[in-house]
């Protein structure tokens, strides 16, 4: 711009706490048995802070296979499932399960190789695909943003122990459980606080009195505030 006939030069330089921004977040969303991942699609509008708005969402629908407890039945499952409720002792497709988290870091890595900062990357599942989160995040080599567990299991034997890589140990992990579950057994969500608390694994356990084997709004909004809380910032 001219001022009485000089030149002169704007600076428009801002300073750096005005333009920060959050990075690209990922959350990838896991169903339960016989759901499908368009069915949950509506989770993604209710959380509304401005924090979510550079968020990408995904939900994945599992394959149709046998199910054994429901007698054998074709149904969309992630692994199989021998029998409900899901107790402690109950039988575990460790095969199923770990070709389903194969499936699962086939997808994370897909995100990982667009840009997306590992430490905004989130995996969530209810019940079997609480289960199936609890797996990939901890059979993942990197270390991610987390893990939230709805209503889930540990879907594998304490041996796994061994084969979990350290990166993967520093993921931090949130359990959210209702105390009136039948399906999967409040008590078998404890033993996985507790199974985690072996491996090393930080972990924040929720519990929910007279919920039973769904997910509460109160859930959804504490997870809405963990995952603020984890979210990395950036210029």
């Amino acid at each position: 711009m001219y001022y009485f006939g000089r030149k002169l030069t704007v600076s428009l330089s801002v300073p750096a706490i005005l333009i920060v921004s959050m990075a690209r977040s990922f959350v990838l969303w896991l169903h339960g048995l016989d759901d499908s991942g368009p069915a949950n699609e509506h989770i993604k509008a209710l959380f509304t802070s401005s924090e979510f708005r550079n968020t990408v969402w995904s939900f994945p629908s599992a394959p149709s296979i046998p199910v054994t407890c429901n007698n054998g039945a074709i149904t969309p499952s992630w692994f199989d499932i021998h029998e409900i409720p899901v107790t402690t002792g109950s039988t575990k497709d460790e095969n199923g399960m770990l070709k389903a988290v194969k499936h699962v870091h086939a997808m994370l890595d897909k995100e990982l190789a667009a840009g997306t900062n590992p430490n905004n990357v989130f995996v969530c599942g209810e019940s079997q695909g609480g289960a199936l989160t609890l797996a990939s995040v901890l059979l993942y080599p990197r270390t991610l943003g987390g893990g939230a567990i709805f209503s889930g299991w540990v879907p594998f034997n304490s041996s796994i122990i061994e084969q979990i890589p350290p990166g993967s140990k520093k993921t931090p992990i949130l359990w959210l459980h209702g105390m009136a579950d039948r399906t999967v057994l409040f008590e078998t969500g404890q033993a996985g606080q507790h199974f985690l608390e072996q491996a090393g694994v930080s972990c924040e356990f929720k519990s929910y009195p007279d919920l039973g084997h769904s997910i509460s709004n109160e859930e959804l909004q504490d997870l809405e505030s963990w995952i603020i809380t984890h979210l990395q910032r950036s210029l």
